[in-house]
């Protein structure tokens, strides 16, 4: 073949290839613009727990990451679900089908974070999980697209059901939240429970929106349980320990245990009503150095400080902009492959890692809140009673009833 024909036929297959290669690298990112959406509680009982903090840990994230990735706009879309499964799910298909969101984050309520991890599914986008709890998101109700990652129900009760039970208190009665993570909570934490030896003397179930307690408190009371369990959450939980300590629960010999207890209920209850609390908790800002330097840009910009939901909002932002760059793509399936390939070592978590059926499995850790002679100052509530190996915090994948759990 002579030299000139060669070098044609050459280019000619170059002009074929490399506007192909264009072409894939252009379609890497859908839209040309990765979209995520924050699908929270921003007006309701949970709106301290996520809200306008899950916003701004998102945004803080996709800040620090540069405003872009792979060369295209990252954008954050925020939308208030009204603790209301049927507005969550037509807000999350909207964004799905018309705005191309590829990723929702927060998902507090964990009937919420149900419903929409499955639409993600369904559609092959992505849901990162950190308001909401239930440990069915990684059980029976796990999908191949979404993450749960802040803590769970089972690492909850495995926290603070051990840590009361190895100081004697064995028999429990719980008031519990009626909807899927207060049942959730409950169940985890009985099974806790009765496994070290104790007992659960009663339980009653109370509506989520209720705003008065007092019966349900009398009947804990008289029950003479050694422990009264709240397995809810928001505004009802502050006033559910209010309540108690009005009517003297506490006092009369019996342990108040706030199965999950975010640090701004904490400032909202005071040191002197939760003094004494044991509680399960992911983070803490004043953990070390690199807690305390995030916090404080976090509190720099929501005036109070960041809890558990807040910083695994900010990490999993970041993990989820690592993996599509790592990845080359926003694809659903190509990213989620890479979170789960790529380890998490930040302020948040070390060495975390998420497993097949969605779970970050991370260190957590058991508080004692600090009686008001042992604060330093404002925000500084917590004292560290034990710490958790991940392996040990969550659900061991041979407990598990996720489809996508490949057992030996």
């Amino acid at each position: 073949m002579k030299a000139g024909v060669r070098q044609f036929l050459i280019a000619a297959s170059a002009a074929v290839i490399f506007p192909c290669a264009a072409n894939a690298q252009t379609a890497a990112i859908s839209d040309d613009v990765v979209k995520i959406g924050v699908l929270t509680d921003m007006s309701g009982q949970f709106s301290h727990e996520s809200g306008e903090g899950a916003v701004t840990a998102v945004k803080m994230a996709v800040e620090d990451f540069g405003g872009k990735v792979l060369g295209k706009p990252i954008e954050v879309l925020v939308a208030d679900h009204q603790n209301k499964p049927d507005i969550a799910s037509g807000l999350a298909r909207k964004w799905f089908d018309v705005d191309h969101v590829d990723m929702v984050a927060n998902l507090i309520n964990s009937s919420i974070a149900l419903t929409v991890s499955q639409l993600a599914k369904e559609k092959n986008r992505i849901a990162i999980i950190n308001g909401s709890g239930s440990s069915r998101l990684t059980n029976d109700a796990c999908t191949p697209n979404s993450v749960h990652y802040a803590y769970d129900t089972y690492a909850l009760a495995r926290g603070t059901g051990s840590a009361l039970a190895k100081d004697g208190k064995r028999s429990w009665y719980f008031l519990t939240a009626d909807y899927a993570f207060g049942h959730a909570l409950e169940a985890d934490t009985s099974a806790v429970v009765k496994a070290m030896g104790g007992q659960v003397v009663g339980s009653v179930r109370y509506p989520v929106e209720t705003s008065d307690q007092s019966s349900f408190l009398l009947q804990a009371q008289s029950s003479k349980a050694q422990v009264v369990a709240l397995a809810g959450s928001g505004n009802v939980l502050v006033n559910s320990i209010k309540s108690a300590q009005e009517f003297g629960i506490p006092q009369g010999g019996q342990t108040l245990a706030g199965l999950l207890v975010w640090i701004t209920d904490i400032k909202s209850l005071g040191l002197s009503s939760a003094q004494g609390l044991v509680l399960t908790n992911a983070f803490y800002w004043d953990r070390d150095d690199e807690t305390r330097a995030w916090s404080k840009r976090f509190y720099d910009r929501m005036k109070r400080m960041p809890h558990m939901g807040d910083a695994g909002d900010y990490s999993s932002t970041m993990h989820y902009l690592k993996a599509i760059q790592a990845a080359g793509t926003d694809d659903a399936q190509a990213v989620m492959s890479k979170m789960r390939e790529m380890p998490i070592n930040d302020f948040f978590a070390k060495n975390g890692r998420i497993r097949e059926d969605g779970r970050m499995v991370h260190d957590m850790y058991v508080y004692e809140v600090k009686k008001p002679s042992e604060s330093r100052g404002d925000w500084d509530f917590y004292k560290l009673r034990e710490v958790i190996p991940g392996e040990q915090a969550f659900r061991p994948l041979k407990d598990s009833v996720c489809p996508l759990v490949r057992k030996g």
